[in-house]
């Protein structure tokens, strides 16, 4: 194999774990969620298809799929605790950064989504 080649795939892995790592999102589990719901300031925001969120949603989430919470995010309160569930924490984790890069300063993102969801 070239060099170039070599490090064509250097810069890929690099991107894709990047692209993976919470970096500075702070990370819950589903029963850390489950004590924040009692929290009345607490927003929850679930990131999934509509049709994912109607088949099974934990009550007092609001559906925002991720392919349109850049269009969305005025639905949401800048002051208040932002937890941002899916189905699995992937699309929730991309949707915590962009809410962080939109100076939402309170954002978590639940690890393992509704798959960790009992």
């Amino acid at each position: 194999m070239s060099i170039a080649v070599i490090l064509i795939f250097a810069i890929v892995i690099m991107y894709l774990i990047k692209q993976m790592s919470p970096g500075n999102i702070r990370q819950i589990t589903t029963e850390e969620l489950k004590a924040k719901l009692r929290d009345k300031d607490l927003r929850l925001v679930d990131v999934r298809t509509e049709g994912e969120f109607s088949n099974h949603s934990i009550r007092g989430a609001i559906n925002i799929p991720l392919h349109t919470l850049s269009n969305r995010m005025d639905e949401l309160e800048r002051d208040k605790e932002i937890a941002v569930i899916c189905q699995s924490g992937m699309r929730s984790l991309k949707a915590s950064k962009q809410l962080k890069k939109n100076e939402f300063t309170n954002v978590v993102n639940v690890r393992g989504g509704m798959n960790s969801w009992n």
